[in-house]
């Protein structure tokens, strides 16, 4: 009975000192606040006070939201994560000694603000204010200028979730202190989740994201202008601030747009959004992932010594030049956590040995770097070649053309390649490798000269193939009448191919031609198609499309495509061909950074392709035919880069032993 006269006694006192929070946005000294009432910030934008996580949750906790005019409060600081009150008779106090204490009904202190400086005095005079920058703080009331120098406590030195303008991610080398970001445990759950975002202080210091206490994601180092690992932060609307020195390294970010505020936040699965909203009207304008779904992030993904891109939604590794798949059937399997090892070791002091440039690169694992500020690409270069156990370097800082150095050594780990951004990285290679694979090397010095004298040494096969020998001219074919046959090829159900392809959605389109739109499409047993729809605006029509089935259903060689069936079925005509997952050739040779990854031999192999596939049209198969349409686009590539010739709607065929023929009109490339 005495316990609880006391309680009710200690809580009709804190009832006697709440104030109207709808009128400050500050405490004083043994003022609170209790459920139901809260701070909000002069300009109107933060809110401090007692919420659940959930319409059903139970549980209150002490926070800070930020109020969007939807009604949808964005939390962004939680008090007490990981103890929560289990009634609204929660109460938030600020005591003499300037320390805050959130008090359950049995006075039991819940959760309280550390402020070791302000339990040796009294702090009547202090004060806690809730900014309009979302920060609360507790500071010495007795400066009107809320100069830094009188600030005891603030909620911007604890963050959870969100990474807030003028909020520091960092660890302080003096005090050991680590100030970084923990995602919550679930959406109806703000206590620390498997999830963190923090500095790894070994070589040159990295922002790495942990799951537990592994590497999740490596965020990458510095490089003047954003972290390598995640160059999409390198944005107009932001100014980024990494300081490094003695005492400390930070990352902090201010918004240069004075008309939104931006967050970034963590949610339980480990991703970062960008969240945005206009200040005046405090309207979402914008949600973005930083580090959405892509393999090629995950740590270490390719193993060591290899090199991660994306093609589309696959991930693939690629060895460094000069190192080949330590595990090569695993390899070959896609099972790629092996990584590589070199295929020739490297001398020590061999003035042979040389680099090889790769572009747009995240830089690899830093943690067994060594760095300097001061040193020039050349001399960055000339230590490397020095140095037994080094095996790459680059520019530290890429501003303004790049400076200071970065060297790695005995192996690389977790690189990628970006389509944009990135930064050059120079791979140590023994003398052989860089004067073998010509092809290669061309490729990224000649860039899109490689692309057209690859596309020329493709036609030249082509013509040398079709042209009548003795001839000097290219024959073309007449149109013919072409008697009626029965082709034995399976037929699909329109709704079987609809559900396949998602309802033909845009996220499956593969491309089109004149012929239409190629989607990709999934059937339930798992199986990968190429579905290929005739469009009503298309400029070819159903002649072309007949014309395809006949003549493709009866060839079979590795080198063309394999049409699996077909769609008649109302006004809708499809044709379903074997599925391609690296696409068509011309998405390798006209773009600057895919075409690097043919190597001479992979162009050798295709263009030897190629040529197979036009003798069998030409020479070896039943029906002798002239594809008419032959280019980059409509050679297709398989898994293992194996070319196959497609679209014959434009094709014709020769009878017996005819050499030549003539056309009523100019179709095709």
């Amino acid at each position: 009975m005495v316990g609880i006269i006391t309680a009710l006694l200690l809580w009709f006192f804190l009832v006697s000192h709440v104030i109207t929070a709808s009128s400050t946005d500050s405490l004083v000294t043994s003022q609170s606040i209790r459920d139901g009432d809260t701070l909000i910030s002069a300009g109107g934008s933060f809110e401090l006070g007692f919420f659940s996580p959930t319409e059903t949750s139970t549980s209150r906790y002490l926070g800070v939201w930020y109020r969007a005019s939807s009604g949808n409060a964005t939390i962004v600081w939680v008090a007490n994560r990981g103890n929560p009150l289990h009634n609204k008779l929660g109460a938030l106090m600020l005591n003499k000694n300037g320390i805050l204490h959130l008090l359950s009904s049995t006075n039991k202190t819940i959760w309280s603000s550390s402020n070791i400086a302000s339990k040796a005095k009294s702090m009547s005079s202090s004060i806690v204010q809730l900014l309009d920058t979302g920060n609360l703080v507790v500071k010495d009331g007795q400066d009107a200028n809320n100069n830094e120098v009188n600030l005891l406590w603030q909620s911007f030195d604890y963050p959870g979730d969100t990474l807030m303008p003028g909020m520091k991610v960092g660890l302080n080398f003096v005090t050991g202190k680590n100030t970084s970001l923990s995602c919550w445990k679930s959406e109806e759950d703000p206590a620390v989740g498997e999830y963190s975002l923090k500095f790894d202080p070994r070589g040159y210091p990295q922002l790495m994201q942990m799951k537990r206490s592994a590497i999740s994601i490596r965020r990458g180092s510095w490089n003047g202008r954003y972290f390598t690992g995640s160059p999409a932060e390198d944005m107009h609307k932001f100014k980024t601030d990494f300081v490094f020195n003695k005492k400390e390294v930070y990352y902090e970010f201010e918004i240069l747009d004075t008309s939104i505020f931006s967050v970034f936040k963590m949610d339980p699965s480990g991703n970062t959004q960008i969240m945005v909203w206009e200040i005046q009207t405090r309207t979402p304008v914008e949600v973005s992932m930083i580090n959405g779904p892509n393999a090629c992030k995950s740590y270490a993904f390719c193993g060591p010594n290899a090199w991660c891109f994306m093609d589309g939604n696959f991930a693939i590794c690629q060895c460094m030049k000069g190192y080949t798949p330590k595990f090569p059937q695993q390899w070959n399997a896609s099972q790629w956590s092996g990584g590589c090892v070199g295929k020739t070791p490297l001398k020590c002091n061999d003035d042979t040995n040389g680099f090889f440039m790769y572009q747009y690169m995240k830089m690899p694992d830093t943690s067994t770097s060594w760095f300097s500020e001061i040193m020039s690409l050349e001399e960055c270069r000339n230590s490397c070649l020095q140095n037994c156990s080094c095996v790459a370097y680059a520019n530290l800082d890429i501003q303004n053309g790049g400076s200071g150095c970065l060297l790695w050594f005995d192996h690389l780990v977790d690189v990628m390649q970006f389509f944009k951004a990135g930064q050059d990285l120079y791979i140590k290679v023994p003398a052989s490798e860089l004067d073998i694979d010509p092809g290669h090397n061309m490729n990224i010095k000649l860039g899109i000269a490689a692309g057209v004298i690859f596309f020329g040494l493709i036609t030249i096969v082509s013509i040398i193939i079709i042209i009548k020998p003795g001839a000097t001219r290219i024959l073309l074919c007449r149109r013919r009448q072409r008697r009626a046959e029965n082709i034995d090829l399976p037929t699909f159900d329109f709704s079987i191919l609809a559900k396949a392809t998602e309802n033909f959605s845009s996220s499956n389109k593969l491309g089109e031609g004149g012929f239409g739109p190629v989607y990709k499409g999934t059937l339930t047993d798992g199986q990968h198609l190429a579905v290929k729809r005739l469009s009503k605006m298309s400029t070819q029509g159903l002649e072309e499309f007949k014309n395809e089935v006949v003549l493709i259903a009866k060839l079979q060689h590795r080198n063309l495509v394999k049409l699996l069936g077909c769609c008649i079925q109302g006004a809708e005509k499809m044709l379903i061909y074997e599925y391609m997952p690296n696409k068509s050739l011309d998405y390798f040779v006209f773009d600057e950074i895919r075409r690097k990854l043919l190597d001479w031999h992979k162009r050798f192999n295709i263009i030897s392709g190629i040529a197979h596939g036009l003798v069998y049209l030409h020479q070896d198969s039943r029906l002798r035919i002239i594809h008419r349409d032959l280019k980059t686009s409509n050679i297709l590539l398989d898994a293992n880069m194996n070319p196959k010739i497609s679209d014959f709607g434009l094709a014709r065929t020769f009878i017996g032993d005819q050499a030549e023929d003539k056309t009523e009109r100019v179709v095709g490339t």
